[in-house]
């Protein structure tokens, strides 16, 4: 039998989830690149800012012209030589150098003017006053470049301070250089840091610094000299307006709003540090196609949520680490969106999954179902599709308990070869679909019936499962049901659909009708098959079999009428018809000198009825025959429907006089120590166990074990299905005391049954039979 992972219900699509991987690259790269994750970068950039929070170096310094100042200068703008002692006064104080974010391209008053270049001139320190560009009127185009007026800037270099906001009005990046002038010239921050650029280049500006870390005095302070000298020796000291009515305000990412000189200072601090170099987004795009890979990978919803959600967190960790490490800042946006949108598109595929073979799954034995076999492909010439059928179903679940079938099926499918080519198509049918060939699909089914009848340990009780198959075409599974229907009918190991049984089928509605009729008009007969005792050689029991001669029809098949009979209320009355036919035969073979008994079948459904225990004796004091003549062949599975109601019938027949006779023992659940509860005389061995057994092993060790346990228990064994003498020969050997089959007899009608009575003499081998 062929075999396959249980994967194949879902058959794996690995282009499914490279196509799916490759439509979110394409989609979140291509929305990255129209900038449609700008403010979802600069949104995470701003958190990862506050989680890297960091405290200035100490080197920038800053002297606010705020508002202190300008209460005490009280004019407007103010005059150079205010700014000449802060220099004079800084110089002194030993700062490394002097940076001016103040306008100076408007020559004021000569003598404030010179002051202050004389001041500038005599500086030990740097000087670098600032150049920018400025639009030459509201709305136009055009800058113009904004410089020192000469008399100061040939005492100082020259430094870009300005500051080009985002089109949200936040300032987050900074430029290394300008162009004013038609010179290049490098930002203010860049020279404050001493770092070299290209004019034109921007860099971002790390904001988790805290303007606050920043050392800063107030202008007015310096001018008059109340500040610690040592704090600035060194240092290189920024000069600009922080009160708020001097405008040059700026909105940044996280402090908000800051004064000019705040975010140069800041800008520079950035610098300091190294050039931050732009990462982009591809890269942590790339990083998120690596792990999207891997998600793609996994095939629970558990590990798609922890490798997507460590993947999201480990590209956000080595963003902070890049940025720390190596001052390289990333856009991980995309990357993030490709991380968490293949964990989403993988969970669906693993929902989908799930619905799928939920439809294709049988619930309670977590084998493939009906539907997963319609879907299976079963295309070859000659692929045909097997049904194996529990026949003692019943039987095995009153023992076991409906919650253990599961259990049950799976253990059956295990021993049939690998699950996940074994589907649950019902209650108590398996199928799979065989490709062999004829014959070797045959010789395999006999050999694997012989695997299925070892028993089996469920819910920890051991069951004994009598399976039979049934063959049909490929995707023609209730066919095969039927099949296997037929086969257990038949008893038979296994049976081939015919077009003639579907027909058949058809048939059953309208012989539902004309079953009352058949039984009212004397359509049914009744022949016996001989029991031979196997001591005397003679027969001393029969059992009595109905058969129904239609009128148009022709004669009918038992199997095609009495399970119609057992689903209608149908089944009494024949019953009661086969009893009285039964009696009255009886009398006229004890009247002829033959002394037999005679089996009737009740069906479980009759069993603990009442009204027909009443009508059985009835039926038995209208008749000449005693009842100790009578023996009623009741199944296992009868006795355990109910088993309290089961006991009071069978003992209330037994106290007429009938002897009961348990039927197909071995395919139920009975043990020899449960049958002592029942009032039975006689004991039945299913053909099943008994037409091989003096070839096979395991059954004749069951048969040998029955017969003498019986014994033991007071019980008279009956073996059935004997088509050979040598099955004979093997229960003569075990001391089974009655044999019935073919060989001994096929069923017969009651005259001929008395002349075959009185042929057999005694002798070793029955007499030579007649084409019966």
């Amino acid at each position: 039998m062929r075999s396959a992972p249980s994967s194949i219900l879902l058959r794996r699509m690995p282009w499914e989830n490279i196509l799916l991987a490759a439509l979110l690259i394409f989609s979140i790269g291509s929305a990255a690149q129209s900038g449609a994750f700008r403010d979802l970068d600069n949104g995470l950039r701003n958190f990862s800012f506050a989680l890297r929070s960091s405290t200035a170096s100490g080197q920038i310094h800053v002297v606010e012209m705020d508002a202190a100042s300008v209460a005490q200068i009280q004019r407007w703008p103010w005059p150079r030589s205010n700014y000449a002692g802060v220099v004079t006064a800084l110089d002194a104080a030993g700062a490394r150098s002097i940076i001016f974010d103040v306008d100076f391209s408007s020559a004021s008053d000569p003598v404030e003017d010179a002051a202050l270049a004389r001041s500038l001139n005599k500086a030990a320190a740097q000087i670098i006053l600032p150049t920018f560009a400025q639009s030459e009127s509201f709305g136009s185009d055009r800058q113009i470049d904004a410089l020192p007026i000469a008399t100061l800037r040939q005492h100082a270099s020259l430094a870009s301070v300005s500051v080009i906001p985002d089109s949200d009005g936040v300032v987050r990046n900074m430029p290394l250089g300008t162009i004013t002038a038609g010179v290049p010239r490098p930002s203010l921050s860049a020279q404050s840091a001493g770092v070299a650029g290209k004019a034109g280049e921007h860099f971002p500006v790390d904001f988790a610094i805290n303007p606050a870390s920043i050392p800063r005095y107030s202008f007015i302070d310096i001018a008059d000299g109340r500040f610690d000298t040592s704090a600035v020796r060194g240092k290189d000291i920024l000069i600009g307006a922080t009160a708020i009515e001097m405008g040059d305000r700026y909105a940044t990412p996280r402090h908000g709003v800051l004064p000019g000189v705040i975010v140069q200072a800041l800008a520079a601090e950035t610098l300091l540090g190294g050039i931050p170099i732009f990462g982009g987004w591809e890269f942590p795009l790339l990083v998120g196609a690596m792990a999207a890979a891997l998600i793609f990978a996994q095939k629970t919803y558990r590990r798609v949520v922890m490798t997507s959600g460590m993947g999201a967190v480990l590209l956000f960790v080595a963003d902070i680490a890049s940025y720390s490490l190596v001052n390289v800042e990333f856009r991980i946006v995309a990357g993030l969106l490709l991380i968490l949108g293949s964990g989403a598109a993988r969970a669906g595929l693993l929902l989908y999954r799930d619905l799928y073979r939920a439809q294709r799954i049988d619930q309670e034995s977590g084998l493939p179902n009906r539907r997963a076999l319609r879907e299976a492909d079963g295309s070859r010439e000659h692929a045909q599709t097997i049904v194996a059928m529990v026949a003692n179903f019943d039987a095995i679940k009153s023992v076991i308990g409906a919650e253990a079938i599961g259990s049950l099926m799976q253990s059956l499918a295990a021993r049939m070869g690998d699950q996940d080519l074994i589907y649950r198509v019902d209650d108590r049918c398996l199928a799979w679909i065989s490709e062999e060939g004829h014959e070797t699909r045959l010789e395999k089914l006999t050999e694997l019936r012989r695997e299925l009848r070892r028993p089996l340990e469920v819910a920890g009780k051991r069951v004994d499962p009598a399976i039979v198959f049934g063959i049909a075409a490929a995707g023609a599974t209730a066919e095969a049901s039927l099949a296997a229907s037929t086969a257990l009918a038949n008893d038979k190991v296994w049976h081939m659909h015919e077009a003639a049984e579907q027909d058949l089928l058809e048939q059953q509605v309208s012989l539902m009708g004309e079953l009352a009729n058949a039984i009212e008009n004397h359509q049914l007969e009744v022949q016996y098959q001989p029991k031979l005792d196997l001591k005397t050689n003679r027969i001393t029991s029969v059992e009595a079999l109905v058969r129904w001669h239609h009128p148009t029809r022709g004669y009918l098949s038992p199997d095609s009428f009495i399970p119609l009979a057992e689903k209608s209320d149908h089944i009494a009355d024949m019953t009661l018809f086969v009893l009285q036919r039964t009696l009255r035969d009886l009398s006229q073979w004890h009247a002829a000198g033959t002394e037999v008994k005679a089996a009737v079948n009740i069906s479980a459904r009759l069993l603990t009825s009442q009204v027909f225990f009443e009508a059985v004796r009835a039926a038995l004091a209208e008749s000449e025959t005693s009842a100790s003549h009578l023996i009623f062949e009741v199944t296992e599975s009868a006795t355990m429907a109910d088993p309290s109601a089961a006991l009071r019938a069978l003992e209330g027949y037994r106290q007429m006089g009938i002897t009961i006779s348990l039927d197909d023992y071995g395919t139920g659940q009975s043990t020899l120590t449960y049958l002592k509860t029942l009032p039975i005389g006689e004991l039945k061995i299913d053909r099943s166990f008994v037409e091989n057994a003096h070839e096979d092993s395991s059954d004749a060790l069951l048969v040998r074990s029955t017969v003498h346990l019986a014994h033991a228990l007071g019980l008279q064994v009956v073996a059935e299905g004997i088509e050979t003498k040598e099955c004979l020969d093997f229960l003569r050997e075990v001391g089974c005391d009655l044999a019935q089959g073919y060989h001994v007899s096929r069923p017969l009608p009651a005259p001929d049954l008395l002349a075959l009575c009185q042929r057999y003499t005694g002798v070793a081998s029955p007499p030579e039979r007649s084409a019966a």
